[in-house]
């Protein structure tokens, strides 16, 4: 990435951190009618939300600049507000899942329902914590409403707006289904195969963090279907590396590098694709009984640690990640010469996916 497209990579981000600010900001001063403590759900979530990484909004942004790079203003300006809410639509996704994890913490610090159920003057820490995760219940439902609402009154021509509507319903669909599976496999409910988890997080990670800002940002450009096509198998590749990667830092990684409660997945009983090859060698039955335990110490999830890394899942899960990232860069040459994409789209997604395969956050 050049020293320009840095500058502009920035300034995009701030573009969109503004917009952002101003939505809660309007948000918050309509929920005053309503009462005081609305008012406050919204000042909180806005604590909250903004001041993030903004990577969707940003790879949107960075992919429509290099897509139509002579764009004028008012579809530039356009392409920021689908972005932001799509951040939006991030941040409800968020809150939902932290409900259904029943996590109180995000990023070393509270989260909004940690922070609710804080400073609720609820009578019992029961009744604290069932406000404040109904809170995050209704914001997230609020957001989720909001995004969809963005899309719907983005400033541009109704076949594109309607091709947006139908690309955000297809992101909803899929993240709600994968994370519904998600869900279905830490219960038992369906077997934990490798094809299911894999299939899952395309679902909940891929879809609405990387083909939806991608196919977005090649309909706002005026790009060809074939060109929407490409990009959302590549944003599915994409996507699958980074929650393979996740995956990997929650067990292997630097818990005070990236933030996550250290083996959390481990205490949870996350079946990811981690776990999943674990269970077809023989070291999984040393591993099972202490996995998924609420009260794991950090001793003993060192060892599942270890043990996980002896067995080949590490590496297998590695691999993986590099199936996915080649698979990426051959569809981008395919398309590059095909002329779907511009070679600046091409380097600016390989830019995300170097970002990608060297984070520790």
């Amino acid at each position: 990435m050049t020293v320009t497209t840095t500058i502009l990579h920035e300034d995009m981000g701030t573009r969109v951190e503004e917009v952002l600010r101003r939505r809660f900001t309007v948000h918050t001063e309509s929920a005053e009618m309503y009462g005081a403590e609305f008012a406050s759900l919204w000042r909180a979530a806005a604590e909250h939300a903004l001041g993030g990484k903004l990577v969707r909004p940003r790879l949107l942004l960075d992919i429509h600049q290099a897509l139509a790079p002579h764009a004028a203003s008012g579809t530039t300006a356009a392409a920021v507000d689908v972005a932001t809410h799509i951040e939006l639509l991030h941040y409800a996704f968020l809150l939902h899942d932290d409900v259904i994890d029943g996590d109180l913490t995000r990023r070393r610090r509270p989260n909004l329902i940690g922070a609710l159920a804080a400073a609720s003057l609820g009578t019992t820490e029961e009744a604290s914590l069932h406000w404040a995760r109904s809170s995050a219940i209704l914001m997230g439902d609020l957001l989720l409403s909001a995004a969809v609402l963005g899309f719907a009154r983005a400033d541009i021509p109704h076949e594109a707006r309607v091709g947006l509507l139908d690309l955000i319903e297809q992101a909803i669909v899929e993240t709600v289904a994968g994370e519904h599976t998600d869900v279905a496999l830490s219960h038992g409910i369906v077997a934990p195969d490798l094809p299911t988890v894999l299939d899952m997080s395309v679902y909940k990670t891929a879809t609405y963090s990387f083909s939806l800002p991608l196919r977005a940002a090649a309909l706002l450009a005026g790009a060809p279907a074939t060109a929407q096509a490409a990009l959302h198998t590549v944003g599915r590749h994409l996507g699958l590396a980074y929650q393979l990667q996740d995956d990997l830092l929650c067990v292997f990684g630097d818990h005070r590098t990236h933030g996550k409660d250290a083996y959390s997945d481990l205490r949870e009983g996350k079946e990811t694709a981690i776990i999943a090859f674990a269970r077809s060698t023989s070291a999984w039955t040393d591993i099972e009984p202490a996995f998924g335990s609420a009260d794991l110490t950090l001793q003993a999830a060192t060892e599942i640690r270890d043990r996980l890394r002896d067995c080949g899942a590490e590496r297998f899960v590695a691999g993986l990640i590099d199936d996915q990232i080649q698979a990426m860069h051959a569809l981008l040459g395919d398309a590059e010469r095909s002329g779907d994409i511009t070679p600046d789209a091409a380097r600016s997604i390989l830019a995300a996916a170097a970002r990608l395969e060297g984070r520790q956050a």
